[in-house]
């Protein structure tokens, strides 16, 4: 059995490394990144590079290559935080607009699936302050930094949720599943997002935001081998019984925003 740390985190470590340079695949880099110091358990190093990457547990094409965090145990979430959330990424992510693409009504629910350190899910909040959002994520120790998070900024309609490597294990249905950058990190896909339309209220859509395929090797996020296609997300939402219902090829400059609804 595979376990694994919040997919949103690890993507996060893709666009760290690639908006820093080229990256090396070690701590030495991270530090030399002035990203916060992980530590290593080796009881997880079994596991290949699967192991710290959220929902999956794919392994193959990567590997220690580009990036190498695998094994690694984040200590300090408020250091990632600040890390994860610069001027930089935000400048390309464009987490406000995205969310105004969203279109949400004050009332809506919503999950934040891979939520990480919080980044869309606080903004998600703001944005249905009579509803309610579920930070989801499944590495304890990120699923009690977002409640601690919450709390923190006053926004009691964010509730963090701890997820599993199979489902999202909702608490209630949702108007809108919402995942950025974490698609990739699941093992089954197909079943993962089956298991999710029983999660969504009528009209419900799921909203995935990932990287192009196309991107230049310069471009924030992870490797090539890992990036799917429209087609690729498509061809997986399809079996899982959805179907495109929006493709935003024109609001990011390295990703892409597609919504789907069940068929």
């Amino acid at each position: 059995m595979r376990t694994a740390l919040s997919a949103s985190f690890l993507a996060s470590l893709f666009l760290v490394t690639a908006c820093a340079g080229k990256a090396q695949g070690d701590q030495a880099q991270e530090q030399a990144q002035g990203a916060p110091e992980t530590k290593h358990d080796e009881g997880d190093m079994k596991h290949g590079h699967g192991e710290g990457h959220g929902h999956h547990a794919h392994g193959e094409g990567h590997g220690d290559n580009g990036h190498g965090y695998k094994g690694h145990r984040f200590e300090n979430p408020a250091d990632w935080t600040e890390h994860f959330e610069s001027a930089e990424r935000t400048a390309w992510q464009k987490p406000d607009e995205v969310v105004a693409a969203l279109g949400l009504r004050p009332d809506a629910i919503i999950a934040d699936v891979g939520a990480g350190t919080g980044y869309f899910a606080v903004r998600l909040a703001a944005a249905a302050p009579k509803g309610k959002v579920f930070a989801v994520d499944i590495e304890p120790g990120m699923v009690e930094w977002l409640g601690k998070r919450a709390k923190e900024q006053g926004l009691s309609n964010m509730i963090a949720v701890q997820g599993k490597s199979d489902s999202p294990a909702l608490p209630e249905a949702v108007d809108v599943v919402f995942m950025c950058n974490v698609i990739h990190h699941i093992e089954d896909p197909t079943a993962y997002f089956a298991g999710v339309a029983g999660s969504l209220r009528p009209g419900g859509k799921v909203v995935i935001v990932d990287f192009r395929k196309d991107n230049p090797d310069d471009a924030p996020g992870p490797p090539a081998a890992m990036r799917m296609s429209v087609e690729q997300i498509s061809g997986i939402m399809s079996a899982a019984g959805y179907h495109l219902a929006a493709e935003n090829q024109d609001l990011l400059q390295y990703q892409v925003m597609l919504t789907y609804e069940r068929d």
